[in-house]
């Protein structure tokens, strides 16, 4: 073995093993090694994978450096070789040149090289995801796969197209594909004790799929995994929304700044964490920043339920219908059942707010079978949620109970503190509300209204409004007679 040869083995041992520095440090001297044995193709290769690693760790000028010397090299040997290929992919993928990646897969082809095709490919598809051109895009995403499966790929290569695919199965919506591949790469790693490089990504990947089947303590558990050891923003981002959505707003407000500073971009999610705050104005100028800034169809697919969500809360009714109907146009156009269930559930939520609860019904009932058919849990009990308010809306109190439970033990199981919150105790024959049972308690005590406000923080025109809502629920005519049912049934101690 030539000292060339055995330098780029150790630096390959060094990079499956995360040891990222050093694997950079070894390529660099394998490529003068091959350069001072006379072999150009081999030193060439070696400054594609430093160009490659740099550019992932988005060191852009010593990436292009390295490209250009490869280059020239190349274009000094003068001769027909694969390099060629592995010199056009890199060039291609920060412009996201189709007819260069093309062309890198087919001099691949020509050369039998797997790694360079499969490479070339896969970047193919996730140029046509971010394009909008999903089905095209996940077919080719599936080719690259085929050769990974096989055990084609050095490891190395095969590391890099899992993820990626992964990803753009993500950005696609496609959460079927996402865990398939997830779970082959959780085996694939799992079969290489030693490896590290890949396997932060992968617990990135297991912890948004275990996020979205409900497990929300085993994805924390694996979000924060993925953070110590990649120190990323997508990472950091993960264990933010979970945190947000157990109710632990100051720690998941820590980890979306984390994940800022780490270079990610913590919307939605932070956002959605200033709504939960209660602040809702500053929660509508950081989505509209969000989406004015973001031109991309899959990337505002992302962005515009929580728009809806948020622009309802505000009162901005006609601008979440705008965004709902942005939303129902991709979900059109870019084929995803969950990105179907999330116009849908837009769809039934504006209506919802709009006065027409016959309308929202339709639309969340897809939303709901949806969300059921992915093993959805959370999404499916807001979904539920929604129906039970169309229900009650409409009169039908039964119904409305039957989906307001069935959204509070799913949030219960769930841990999804806020969620429970917001729905409340379940209400009791009486139709009472948990505020209105404690108003009608003070005053079977005889309490004023004024002493009430008083005792309950609140305005006397606030109290006055309970007291009504308590004689109209209880069907009764006076304050004695309210006094006498909460006596009568046993609401009062």
């Amino acid at each position: 073995m030539t000292d060339g040869a055995r330098l780029e083995q150790q630096a390959k041992a060094a990079y499956l093993r995360g040891r990222e520095d050093e694997y950079v440090a070894l390529l660099e001297q394998a490529h003068r090694a091959h350069l001072d044995a006379g072999d150009p193709e081999r030193a060439v290769r070696c400054a594609f994978w430093l160009s490659l690693q740099l550019l992932l760790r988005e060191d852009m000028a010593q990436s292009t450096g390295w490209l250009g010397r490869a280059q020239r090299l190349l274009d000094r040997s003068g001769r027909d070789c694969v390099e060629h290929g592995y010199l056009l992919l890199l060039a291609a993928v920060p412009r996201g040149d189709e007819l260069e990646l093309a062309a890198a897969a087919e001099i691949g082809e020509r050369f039998g090289d797997a790694d360079l095709v499969s490479l070339a490919v896969h970047e193919q598809g996730s140029v046509l995801i971010r394009r909008g051109r999903v089905a095209e895009g996940l077919a080719l995403l599936d080719e690259a796969m085929v050769a990974v499966t096989a055990g084609e790929l050095s490891p190395i290569a095969t590391g890099l197209v899992y993820c990626s695919v992964i990803d753009g199965c993500h950005q696609a919506l496609d959460l079927r594909r996402a865990q398939e591949w997830t779970a082959a790469l959780t085996r694939w790693c799992e079969g290489q004790p030693d490896l590290v490089a890949f396997t932060g990504r992968c617990l990135v990947h297991r912890a948004e799929i275990l996020q979205v089947h409900g497990a929300w303590a085993d994805a924390l558990e694996e979000a924060r995994q993925a953070a110590r050891r990649l120190g990323d923003g997508v990472a950091e981002y993960r264990v933010g929304e979970l945190l947000r959505l157990r109710g632990e707003l100051a720690a998941a407000e820590r980890a979306y700044r984390e994940s800022s500073h780490a270079g990610g971009e913590p919307q939605p999610g932070l956002a959605l964490l200033r709504l939960a705050q209660g602040n809702v104005e500053a929660a509508v100028a950081a989505i509209r920043r969000a989406t004015g800034e973001t031109g991309e169809g899959l990337r505002r697919a992302v962005l515009l339920p929580a728009a809806v969500e948020i622009l309802l809360a505000a009162g901005e009714t006609a601008e979440a219908r705008e965004a709902c109907e942005e939303l129902e146009q991709l979900a059109v156009t870019l084929v995803s059942t969950m990105l179907g269930a999330m116009a849908d559930h837009a769809r039934g939520a504006v209506e919802l707010a709009g006065g027409d609860a016959g309308a929202a019904l339709a639309p969340l009932r897809r939303a709901l079978a949806a969300w059921q058919a992915l093993d959805a849990p959370y999404e499916g009990a807001r979904a539920r949620e929604l129906i039970g308010r169309a229900f009650r809306a409409l009169g039908d109190e039964d119904s409305a109970a039957f989906e307001l439970d069935a959204a509070r033990d799913a949030f219960a199981r769930l841990g999804a503190t806020p969620d429970l919150e917001r729905l409340g105790a379940p209400e009791a024959a009486h139709g009472l509300s948990p505020r209105e049972l404690q108003v009608l308690r003070l005053v079977a005590s005889g309490e004023t209204n004024r002493a009430i406000a008083a005792e309950l923080v609140l305005s006397e025109r606030t109290v006055d409004r309970h007291v009504s809502n308590i004689l109209a629920k209880l069907r009764v005519a006076s304050r004695a007679a309210a006094t006498a049912y909460a006596y009568e049934h046993r609401l009062v101690g």
